[in-house]
């Protein structure tokens, strides 16, 4: 079931004005723009992307409106999709990071460890690399390196190298025998902590969609897309993501980046972005409650200098 995080929280600081122009760049089951639309104005302007074009689908038939624009694109084209539609600046935009609660609970996309389905995987079912063909031919190296660095997880060596082996005899196809070579390849005490296919999962997911490009690529449009004044709100589920986008803003946020022995300003740089929060906004424990996959998440918010 589709449950928007930090839903109220995130329409609070990324309206701001009931009849400016909204990006939701990752619509996913249409939550956040749902509510947001409660708070807007008939002169109001949504440009909604997904790059799950079933999902974007599915959110079109909900929210069929004469202002939403659907967009089935990937968010790291932010600036070709806004000039495509002869838009400039906006008043908002909106990033809610991750696979979404939509894709997670379809079991055929491969995104569980908890469902037996084929390795997909594929956030836009058009690419062509899927987790499958990273598993079964992507040499043990680049698998184990796709996993410490995207899942940062401790047994990348010893999980790649099962799924190494494991491969020679068979290809490896479906969600749940990937879930088998994760268990042989970590300490039982491991399995009892959390999940331990999970960190695995992820890091192939990552890999496959490039998430991590996507996020470091957008930022920077985002910005240059806002209007002065204008809010930019990221929320991530995981460090990773969480990492570049504080960094990104803490850097967008500074003034002068001389050495501090020099007594005057020589670079000349300006803050682009004002921080409205030096902390992440994170979910109370009754969301957390209500929804356990909000627990992890981390709403950062940005705004327009």
């Amino acid at each position: 079931m589709h449950q928007p995080v930090l839903l109220q929280e995130t329409i609070d600081f990324l309206l701001t004005n009931p009849d400016g122009i909204y990006v939701d760049c990752t619509l996913g089951g249409g939550g956040h723009l749902s509510h947001l639309l409660k708070f807007t104005g008939k002169k109001a302007q949504i440009i909604a992307i997904d790059r799950d074009k079933e999902i974007l689908e599915a959110s079109r038939k909900k929210l069929n409106l004469p202002n939403i624009t659907f967009i089935h694109e990937d968010f790291r084209y932010l600036s070709r999709i806004l000039n495509r539609l002869d838009i400039d600046k906006v008043s908002g935009i909106l990033l809610d990071l991750g696979v979404s609660s939509m894709q997670l609970d379809t079991a055929s996309r491969g995104f569980s460890y908890h469902e037996d389905a084929g390795l997909d995987m594929r956030m836009d079912t058009e690419q062509e690399l899927n987790a499958a063909e990273i598993v079964n031919l992507y040499s043990e190296e680049e698998i184990a390196r796709i996993i410490f660095e995207y899942g940062e997880e401790r047994y990348a060596r010893n999980i790649a190298r099962s799924i190494v082996k494991s491969r020679q005899q068979k290809e490896i196809n479906s969600t749940l025998e990937l879930v088998d070579i994760i268990k042989s390849s970590v300490p039982a005490r491991y399995s009892r902590e959390k999940h331990p296919a999970r960190r695995t999962f992820q890091a192939l997911r990552i890999a496959v969609n490039r998430e991590l490009e996507a996020v470091q690529e957008v930022l920077p449009q985002a910005v240059n897309h806002l209007l002065i004044g204008g809010r930019l709100c990221v929320i991530t589920f995981h460090s990773l993501e969480d990492r570049i986008v504080k960094k990104f803003m803490q850097e967008r946020a500074r003034g002068c980046i001389c050495p501090p022995d020099f007594p005057v300003c020589v670079c000349g740089h300006k803050a682009s972005l004002k921080l409205l929060s030096r902390k992440p906004i994170l979910p109370n424990e009754s969301e957390c409650h209500q929804n356990p996959r909000a627990r992890s998440a981390k709403l950062r918010v940005a705004e327009r200098m």
